[in-house]
């Protein structure tokens, strides 16, 4: 699959696909999270056909005009975290601002409609 040239996540397009590291699609790029006022890529929230899940930044490998590269392969991108009010497990880095918990929050924000 030829995914273009790379770009920033400020031009990444909704709806191109999201693949596994191993070059499995788990499915299509939902919404962009951002922190736009420091210019932080947080993450993307990836639309897997069944649902939601989220793929933070560190898990984001390469992004590309026509499709994101994550650094997990298939099996472990299964486990990404469904975006929701309260995440099933958190770890103690996760409840600092920023963290994954905000993260999570913002997802589920965008995806309820709420932001």
């Amino acid at each position: 699959m030829d995914l273009g040239d790379p770009v920033s996540y400020l031009v990444l397009a909704e709806g191109v696909p999201v693949m596994s590291s191993d070059g499995q699609q788990i499915g299509t790029v939902e919404h962009v999270l951002a922190v736009p006022e420091v210019d932080v890529f947080d993450g993307v929230i990836v639309d897997t056909g069944d649902g939601h899940c989220f793929a933070d930044a560190p898990e984001v490998d390469r992004l590309y005009e026509r499709g994101v590269v994550l650094s997990l392969d298939a099996q472990a991108a299964q486990r990404l975290p469904k975006p929701g009010q309260n995440p099933a497990s958190m770890e103690a880095d996760d409840l600092t601002p920023g963290g994954l918990d905000d993260k999570l929050r913002r997802a589920w924000d965008y995806l309820s409609g709420n932001y």
